[in-house]
């Protein structure tokens, strides 16, 4: 059995990780720390299990094995590092960190302790996602020339009844959050835009503060691929019912993903016309269980480290593409962060 403390409650899916862990067999809530005191032994108290006022005093005890981390992403740098340099595994939220630098930091001593680090990217799991990446390894679409993400809800529109919409106010919040939108429901269009085309040559990003909250409501991102093909990003919390579209260009033919409803058509298949696949790939592990499949037998997760970092830097060069107004080579800002680093 992996013992398990819960850190903190901020995140909106600090329950929904909760619930999957006490349906895990393997794991088992052991206690709960909160950087909100109140809000955390509320938390534990319908849990049935203690709170711990002192961080400190959770990651030293060597009755747990494992932290679930759902506090501010501007808490995981130091939260993480500590967890796993008292030899304890970690599960979290997207993103890992607010900078490549960060998250450099953090693998550093993730190896060095040998500890398992799993950041929850659900969607690479999914078999829509599945089927594209079979698409693209045979080759149906011939040579990709643009792929178009977007992922949106109405989590900012406000109503008498939320008058900050039904996102909580502290996902508003920069010095907490590193961003708004982009950051947070972009993050998977820009995972899994990375996973299906590769590498960023170039982005160029365009920010809006519709609602004048200081992180953005409204977000795009045109990427420039080392392929030579384009993507666009796009997200936003002021839609309502705005579909999950994932659309895939290539020349030899076009994947088109809305929702549940999965087209494909091709050159290099004989029937003419949209396809509909009748047979979707099986949905894969959740991040938890492929984390808890590290644990236990070391098995190698299908979510990598490189699908982390680089989350996190499509996110930092696009937040310093729109401050700047430009379009942001992505050799260049790591080099120019390196050589900073040296100096």
């Amino acid at each position: 059995m992996i013992n398990v403390a819960l850190l903190s409650k901020w995140h909106v899916h600090a329950e929904d990780y909760a619930k999957q862990a006490t349906k895990n067999e393997d794991l088992s809530i052991q206690m709960v720390w909160d950087e909100d005191e109140k809000r955390g032994r509320e938390w534990a108290e319908r849990l049935g299990v203690p709170f711990e006022s002192d961080l400190q005093k959770v990651l030293v005890n060597s009755s747990i094995d494992a932290v679930i981390v759902n506090t501010p992403t501007n808490l995981h740098k130091e939260i993480i590092i500590a967890a796993a340099k008292q030899n304890k595994h970690i599960f979290t939220e997207k993103v890992l960190a607010l900078s490549t630098k960060d998250c450099d930091e953090i693998f550093a001593v993730i190896e060095e302790t040998n500890v398992q680090l799993m950041v929850s990217l659900p969607r690479i799991t999914e078999p829509y996602y599945l089927y594209a990446q079979e698409v693209l390894d045979q080759g149906l679409l011939g040579t990709v020339t643009g792929i178009r993400c977007r992922l949106a809800h109405n989590g900012a529109v406000t109503s008498q009844e939320k008058p900050s919409g039904w996102l909580p106010a502290h996902f508003f919040n920069r010095e907490q959050c590193g961003g708004g939108a982009l950051v947070d429901l972009g993050a998977h269009p820009i995972y899994l835009t990375n996973r299906l085309v590769g590498k960023a040559k170039a982005v160029t990003a365009r920010f809006q503060h519709t609602k004048g909250y200081e992180v953005e409501d409204n977000a795009v991102v045109l990427v420039e691929y080392e392929s030579g093909a384009l993507g666009t990003i796009e997200t936003g919390f002021l839609a309502f019912g705005s579909p999950f579209e994932l659309e895939v260009y290539g020349t030899e033919g076009t994947l088109l993903v809305q929702d549940e409803q999965i087209r494909l058509k091709s050159s290099r298949i004989q029937e003419e016309g949209w396809i509909v696949p009748e047979v979707l790939p099986d949905r894969l592990n959740s991040a938890m269980e492929q984390w808890v499949a590290a644990i236990k037998e070391e098995e190698l997760p299908y979510i990598t480290k490189e699908d982390v970092r680089n989350l996190t830097l499509i996110n930092e060069v696009s937040a310093l593409s729109n401050e700047k107004g430009c379009r942001v080579v992505v050799s260049e800002f790591e080099n120019e962060k390196l050589l900073t680093k040296q100096v």
